[in-house]
């Protein structure tokens, strides 16, 4: 037999073999094994808002609450660089300050994430809103590629020009909301609506500011800032119109002496102590304004 025959019939055989079968009636069984087998996997509704986390400290609501968002998390590592993860410091550094603060007490606090969870970016500073946040404090660590001598941290608040889209953005979105800053916005004008979120996010990005330099001027000597540590950038976890928000970059994880300083229980304990003197601060000056 030749070879062009022997493909022939390799690849003629099965649709033969089957259309004799069909044509006596007959039929070949098919193994049930894993055919009742499956996944199920419940999603949440889409639009369904993610669920708030616990809050801490004092049972008081009229106690001011801090939010904390340790960035990144669960799928998403953010920078790494030998065996630090960005997730993993932001969370620990994060539980430190909970920790801190509700040692301290006065104030109540809660984490977006208290474990390896993954969160989409925009849910962090909705749930701020969605709180009553006084105050949300974004960490992260940096990282600077191949220039592996830059270090230090640094603190940001929204840009200018970014506090402006954001507000314009948010009107457009939410004119419709009741209240926003303590103000009515419900049943004004789309003007109005754009001129009173305009005016809160200026609000809050004083209020931010002034957060800043609180952090800068209480971690001196205590902890390592870049040579710039004030800085502004259009970050979509600081864009919420009514809640005062900064992001820490605590270091470069890129760096080796900024990563074990990162790491190490002592650093992470000064973190807190200044951060928190720094929450305390801020809080007495807003009573008193």
């Amino acid at each position: 037999m030749s070879m062009r025959l022997q493909i022939w019939l390799i690849f003629l055989a099965p649709p033969v073999l089957l259309i004799a079968l069909y044509a006596l009636g007959l039929s070949i069984p098919v193994p049930h094994l894993g055919r009742d087998y499956v996944v199920k996997i419940a999603l949440p509704e889409a639009g369904d808002p993610v669920g708030l986390p616990k809050v801490h400290g004092p049972p008081d609501r009229s106690r001011p609450l801090v939010l904390i968002d340790p960035g990144h998390g669960g799928k998403d590592p953010g920078a790494s660089a030998a065996n630090y993860r960005e997730k993993d410091i932001a969370l620990a550094l994060a539980l430190a300050l909970r920790d801190r603060l509700i040692a301290d007490g006065g104030v109540r606090v809660a984490l977006t994430r208290e474990d390896d969870t993954f969160l989409v970016l925009e849910e962090r500073p909705e749930i701020a809103r969605r709180m009553n946040a006084d105050l949300f404090v974004s960490i992260h660590a940096d990282s600077a590629g191949e220039a592996s001598e830059a270090s230090g941290a640094s603190i940001y608040t929204l840009s200018a020009q970014a506090s402006s889209e954001a507000a314009a953005r948010f009107a457009e979105r939410e004119n419709s909301a009741d209240r926003l800053n303590g103000v009515r916005i419900e049943g004004q004008s789309a003007d109005v609506s754009a001129i009173l979120v305009e005016l809160s996010q200026r609000r809050v990005q004083e209020s931010s500011a002034e957060f800043a330099r609180l952090v800068v001027r209480e971690g001196e000597g205590a902890l390592v800032f870049h040579p710039r540590p004030r800085r502004s950038a259009a970050l979509a976890v600081l864009r919420a119109p009514d809640v005062p928000a900064v992001l820490y970059e605590a270091g470069f994880i890129t760096n080796p002496t900024d990563a074990a300083r990162l790491t190490s229980p002592e650093s992470r304990n000064r973190f807190a102590e200044v951060m928190a003197r720094a929450i305390r601060i801020y809080f007495a000056r807003q009573a008193g304004a």
